[in-house]
Parts: structure tokens; sequence; C-alpha cells
């Protein structure tokens, strides 16, 4: 009895080995099939089920890519718990693959933690298709390149209203940096007017942007490979993410809604609202056809005009502020060229901007030198493809490596050292030189739709706080100057780690016009 039950266990061992074996041959087969014989690109070896979860870093995760990419290749995949990612480390493959091939590359996995930082709304981050393409319509309808020449007279109001503040408190670098932008793109989505940098509507877009730049990197929280740990419950001990995703949920619905809900209550009380909000809601039908997507599309869009571009104007500003005080003779030229363009009586104007070749290249050698998304936001692959000989499944995240496209020895000499000139030849901007911009704001059908506004609020501020200030290291208590090492934040985004920097009014001239320039600014924006 015991033989035949020995016996029958043998059979079913033996039956069970053939059968995984034939399972595997057949998934074997059907992924030759499926790979036409291409190998998956070159990546360290990875590891049973986690894969390469050790080699995605938490933190400045673009520093550890280059070093794989210049081991591998400029084509490196990685894969966590099954989920497949490709580095792009090289601007030539960034081009042939999100640029010239972007029908298939313009796709957006969705993570979990876009839903858990409250961004779901938020179309820079949806999967491309139809909902994309509204939003995205919406938006260009009023952030085309020729509509933000309507905007220049706000943005150049704001800013006087910048260098005022600035000038009586310089040590709010940062804080008046964010002012800045935040009071302009709420007067103009929105028509709402905030008086210093103290108003709890920059506290809901700092609390906001806290979540965009600690939830989004990839592989940061476990729950991007693990999706059922979103259900965790924030009341088990040491459970400390829930509570960090409430908190970030909650921050951005307020900033969708609350000066949404302003501006259509100013419209419902009969009151003239000049924003961009209130324009799009004028354009929906007056009749019960409009469906409820359609409003909900241009609180969204709303919401975008805070994201598109704010970050990289508020940490490009910091790393244009640090640098010339690191460089004073880069600042030297820039004011150089101001005195002789513009002159000592009146500040920069948008006219002026074709005019300022030097400004306009140290922004540039400013979006290099300091890359605000250092990995621009992830694209995947919409279908099975391949990519100079590699296979690439269907949903992989596309990581460009925007960063070290910044950094290339090759294309830019001693790319640590800031130095404009390298983007002028024969006194003008040297088109042959490789365009910051054309990688900062992002690649393919996903470039940043708030670029152009960005770049603008750019140049106004860069060269009006250029003109106006003497900018320097910063002093230590006995008085001498405090040497500040240039370092990147990690993160989404990445900002500089250390501004701190002495700013002064160039002469008492300057003074008298940044205070007449602002009173102006004041009266304007009050009505």
């Amino acid at each position: 009895m015991e033989s035949r039950t020995d016996s029958n266990i043998a059979i079913v061992f033996v039956l069970g080995i053939i059968s995984l074996l034939v399972l595997y041959i057949r998934s074997l087969a059907q992924w030759r099939a499926r790979t036409r014989g291409l190998a998956l690109p070159p990546g360290p070896r990875p590891l049973p089920i986690v894969g390469n979860m050790f080699d995605v870093p938490k933190s400045h995760a673009w520093v550890r890519y280059r070093e794989l990419c210049a081991q591998y290749g400029d084509i490196l995949h990685l894969r966590v718990f099954g989920q497949s990612t490709v580095v792009l480390g090289s601007a030539d493959v960034i081009h042939q693959y999100l640029e010239k091939r972007a029908a298939n590359t313009s796709d957006r996995k969705q993570s979990p933690m876009i839903e858990l930082t409250g961004q779901g709304s938020n179309f820079a981050l949806m999967p491309y298709g139809e909902r994309w393409r509204r939003h995205k319509r919406a938006f260009w309808q009023c952030f085309y390149p020729s509509a933000i020449l309507d905007y220049g007279p706000t943005q150049r109001d704001i800013t006087h209203i910048f260098l005022e503040k600035l000038l009586d408190e310089p040590t709010k670098l940062s804080q008046l940096i964010r002012f800045s932008f935040v009071a302009s793109i709420l007067k103009l989505t929105y028509n709402v007017d905030i008086a210093d940098e103290n108003d709890p509507l920059i506290g809901m877009v700092e609390a906001t942007f806290e979540g965009v730049n600690e939830g989004l990197p990839l592989g940061r929280f476990l729950v991007d490979f693990i999706p059922f740990l979103r259900h965790v419950q924030p009341w088990i001990p040491g459970m400390r993410s829930p509570k960090l995703w409430a908190k970030w949920q909650g921050a951005a619905h307020r900033m969708m809604n609350v000066p949404f809900m302003y501006t259509k209550a100013q419209m419902d009380q009969g009151k003239a609202s000049h924003s961009i909000v209130a324009r799009l809601l004028s354009r929906l039908p007056q009749s019960e056809d409009v469906l409820p997507e359609d409003e909900e599309i241009i609180k969204n869009v709303g919401m975008v005009a805070f994201e598109a571009g704010s970050d990289t104007v508020y940490s490009s500003l910091q790393a244009v502020f640090l640098a010339m005080s690191l460089y004073p003779e880069v600042l030297r030229k820039a004011q150089a060229e101001l005195d002789a363009v513009v002159g000592p009586d009146r500040l920069p104007d948008f006219n002026d901007r074709d005019s300022l070749v030097y400004i306009n290249a140290l922004i540039r050698e400013a979006m290099r030198w300091h890359v605000v998304l250092p990995l621009s936001l992830p694209h995947a692959t919409i279908k099975d493809d391949e990519l100079n000989g590699y296979f690439i499944p269907a949903g992989t995240n596309i990581l460009p490596a925007t960063w070290a496209c910044m950094q290339d020895p090759g294309v830019f000499e001693n790319p640590d050292e800031f130095r404009p000139e390298r983007f002028i030849r024969d006194g003008q901007l040297d088109v042959t030189v490789r365009d910051p911009a054309a990688f900062i704001f992002g690649y393919g059908r996903r470039v940043c739709p708030g670029r152009y506004f960005a770049e603008a609020a750019l140049f106004i501020t860069v060269a009006s706080a250029l003109h106006v200030f003497d900018i320097t290291p910063p002093l230590g208590g006995d008085g001498k100057p405090i040497k500040v090492e240039y370092e990147m934040t990690g993160g989404f985004n990445s900002y500089p780690e250390d501004v701190r920097c002495t700013i002064r009014p160039r002469s008492a001239a300057a003074e008298a016009l940044i205070r007449s320039y602002a009173s102006e600014a004041h009266s304007a924006t009050e009505h």
C-alpha cells in the first residue's frame, strides 16, 4: 500500500515538473515571438522578485542613472517588481525616440502616487488619449505663444512689486520669488489678488508642491511597485505614508477648488472677471447642455496653470541669484548690456527682449546649469517597440536623462561653470548650440504647456532684477564673505540647496526707480 502511495506521489511530482516545463517552454516561445528575437536593453542584473529595486536611488537619481548609462550605454533597462523602465542617456537617443516616434511614446503610466499626491486631475500626468487632448485644447486656448503677449503687463507689474519687496526684505529671496510667480498666475487665471508672501494661498501652493516633489519621483514610495499598499490604513502603527498622502491630497484639492469657486461666485454676482477661467467658463453653452466634465476641465486647467512652469521659474530664478553671487564677472557683463540697451532712467520691458542678447544667453545658461526637472516627466510606450536593436515592451516607463544632457562635456565645455558666452556667437544667440529650453520643458507631444508663460516670466524678472541690484556672496557675522557651494536638492523638482546672497540696490537712483515703478504697479493691479 505504501509503495502504491509513493508511486502515485512520484507520478504527480513528475507530471508537475512536466507541466511547469511545458508552461516555461510555451511562455518562452511566446516571449521570443513577441520580441522577434530582440533582447531587452542592457542594465544591472536584477534580483529575484524585486528586480532592480536597490539600483533605483530615492534621491538624486539622475546622478546614478548617468553612472549606469556610462557603464551600460545610452539605453538602460531596469525592472522593479516586473515593471520595466528604460533610461535614455543622451540627447540623440531622446530626440530619436521621444520626438520622432512620439505616436508611441507619449503615454504616461498611472502610478498610484499620482492620485495619492492629489495630481489625478493634472493633465500633464494623464494617459495619452481623448481626455488628455480635451484638457490640452482648453489650456492652449489661453497659453499659446501670441496669447502670452496679453499677459505681459500683469507679469511686468508683479515683477516691479517683487523688486520693491526684495529691496525691503532681501533675506526673503526664495519666498518672494514664489510670491511673484503665484501672484501673477493667480491674477491672470482667477483675477485673485494676494498682498504678500504670507497669504494663505501661498501656503496652499507650497503644500501642493511638497506633494509633487516628495511623492512623484519614481520609486520613492514602494506603492509605485506594489499598488495595493495604497489601501494601508493610517492608524496602523508606523504607517507614516498614508498621513502624508492625505495631507497632499487635501492641499491639491483646495488649490484646485478655492480660487475657482471665487471666480465662479464673482461671475454669478454679475461682476466682470477678466481672467482665464472666467473667459473659458463664459465660452460654455448657456444652457442645460453643459456637461459636468466641461466645467471640470476648466477647473483642472486653472490648477495646471499654477503648476505648468511654476517650479521652473521658482528654481531657475534662485539659480540666477546664486550664480550672480558666485560669478561676479557675469553680473558685470549683464549689467553693462542693460545699461547700454535700457539706460538708467527706466526698467526693462518685453520689447527689449530681442536686444538683450547676453540676458537671454544668461537665462539659457541658468536653465542648463541648474536643471529643475533632472529626469523630466516619465513617458510610457503604448505598444511593443524596438529601439536601436533592443526590445521595448508596451507600458515601459521612459525616463529621459535631461540633467545628463545639460552636463555633457562633449557639448558644453566645463559644464560645471556658469558661462552664458557658450550660447553667443558674433554678438547673437548661437542657434547651433543645444537650447536648454528644448529639454527642460519636456519632449514630443508632452512638452510643458506653460513653457511660453514661464519663459516670459524668467526674462522680465531676470532683466529687471539685474538692472537695479548688485548681488554678492553672503556675509558672515565677522563681515567677511561666506563661500556658498552650489548643490542640488533631491526630489521630483530640484532647487539650489543654498541661495544665500547679499542683495543691494546698485545706486540711490536704482532704488528710486524701483519705488517709482512699484508705486505705478500697485495702482495698476488694484484696478
